[in-house]
């Protein structure tokens, strides 16, 4: 759906974007991750095309991205953009029209919306009458209520409470079921893990991680367990076939952590433990995607 080529963007002595190609497959829900500062916001402006690259280009569904598919992406930023002083419902009843919707289309689906998500009352109450979590409820259906093909969501959680988060979460799933695309960017790693199929990491500028969330996790797997036993056992005996990372006793029994060496197994952890110890947890420890982010962050400082 998104092919970004080669981008480049620069600001006077600052090069917030440096050569970023990303592929943003059609239905597909993208993480866009990085720390503060990396280039991120700014290469969603150039997809929002509020901003446009010194080189580089976006090809959106086959063409050069243009301002007619302006109407296609939905675009909820970190900074919300509602009008304080004004009435909820027209509030969003204005920035659907902005979108094509005609007045009656536009009146029926902020209706649908606000009855879904349990805003009924809130039509004429004014933005600045309610709550962080609630204004964000607000902004994110003016993001969806024209289904764009893309929707482009920056920190969407900000301001929710758990189960409001979760009734988004829900939301972006359903709409992802239902053939819309999502370029999500977050700094808060478990959603990366619920929600996203593919990531890119993009730090100082350049692009350094991307491919699917199964697919990094699988490559960044070190052959690390947990492995918890009762008894008693003397890891020195075991020195070339594991390395103890991290040891603790807990009510009579013994909590390791331990990196594997090379070419060994845990078949042969189970091997050397179990004519001594009685073992009762054995968890191959699986790199979170918030271990890979400061991993590859702290690499590349």
């Amino acid at each position: 759906m998104l092919s970004i080529k080669h981008i480049v963007k620069q600001y006077a002595a600052h090069r917030a974007l440096d050569d970023v190609s990303l592929e943003i497959e059609k239905g597909k829900i993208f993480g866009l991750l990085g720390p503060n500062g990396a280039g991120k916001t700014s290469l969603i402006r150039i997809i929002t095309q509020i901003t446009a690259p010194d080189s580089g280009e976006v090809i959106f569904n086959g063409q050069r991205l243009n301002s007619d598919h302006i109407s296609q992406i939905g675009y909820l930023p970190e900074e919300r953009g509602l009008y304080k002083k004004m009435e909820i419902g027209e509030q969003v009843l204005y920035l659907a029209r902005l979108k094509g919707l005609s007045t009656a289309e536009a009146t029926r689906r902020v209706k649908y919306w606000f009855e879904k998500l349990e805003m009924g009352s809130w039509w004429n109450k004014k933005v600045e009458d309610l709550s962080k979590g609630m204004q964000q409820k607000v902004q994110f259906v003016a993001t969806v209520l024209h289904n764009p093909e893309l929707i482009i969501l920056d920190e969407p959680f900000s301001g929710f409470d758990p189960v409001n988060a979760d009734i988004i979460k829900n939301e972006i799933l359903e709409l992802n079921k239902q053939g819309a695309t999502f370029i999500f960017s977050t700094h808060r790693m478990e959603s990366v893990e619920e929600l996203c199929d593919n990531i890119a990491l993009i730090h100082r500028s350049k692009k350094i991680l991307d491919g699917s969330v199964a697919e990094i996790k699988e490559q960044y797997r070190n052959n690390t367990y947990w492995v918890e036993y009762q008894g008693a056992y003397n890891t020195d005996l075991s020195a070339d076939l594991f390395e103890v990372v991290q040891r603790e006793e807990v009510k009579g029994k013994t909590i390791l952590k331990v990196l594997l060496k090379e070419g060994r197994t845990a078949n042969q952890l189970l091997a050397a433990l179990l004519p001594v110890v009685a073992i009762h947890r054995l968890d191959e420890v699986i790199p979170t995607m918030n271990d890979i982010f400061i991993d590859q962050v702290k690499q590349k400082n």
